[in-house]
C-alpha cells in the first residue's frame, strides 16, 4: 500500500487512527515525492533523524520516480492540470501509485479522483 504524504502527516502528529491504519498495511510504500515532501517539512537535524530511522525500522519501502512514472505524472497532469486542478506532486505520486501497482491511502481523495486508474484507499483522521 502507497501510503499519502497527507497521512503521515498525522502518524507523526501522534493521531492513533493514523497509526492503526498504516499498521494494518503492509508492506508500507512511499513515493519519492511523499519522502522530500516529509522531508521538506521538519524543523531540524533531530527531525531528520527521528524520520529517517523510522522509515528503516519499519521496513518502508521508497519507490523511485522512474521515467514510466514521470511519463506517466506527465499525461495526468495534461489531462486534468486545468480542469480538475492536479498539482505536480499529487500527479507523481497517483503516478507511482498506478505504476507499481498500489492502492494509495489518503485522506484527501479529492486530490485524486480525477485518475480513472487508481485505487484509493480513504483514510480519515
Amino acid at each position: 500500500m502507497l501510503v499519502d504524504t497527507d497521512v503521515l502527516i498525522w502518524l507523526f502528529r501522534g493521531r492513533s487512527s493514523a497509526r492503526q491504519a498504516i499498521a494494518e498495511c503492509r508492506p508500507v510504500e512511499l513515493s519519492a515525492v511523499t519522502y522530500m515532501e516529509l522531508v521538506q517539512g521538519v524543523r531540524d537535524k533531530e527531525e531528520l533523524k527521528l524520520l529517517r530511522q523510522t522509515i528503516r525500522l519499519q521496513e518502508w519501502r521508497i519507490l523511485p520516480i522512474t521515467e514510466d512514472v514521470g511519463h506517466r505524472a506527465t499525461m495526468y497532469l495534461e489531462n486534468h492540470a486545468l480542469g480538475d486542478g492536479l498539482r505536480l506532486a499529487d500527479a507523481l505520486i497517483a503516478a507511482s501509485a498506478v505504476q507499481w501497482g498500489a492502492a494509495l491511502m489518503t485522506a484527501n481523495t479529492r486530490h485524486y479522483r480525477c485518475i480513472p486508474d487508481i485505487s484509493l484507499v480513504p483514510y480519515s483522521p
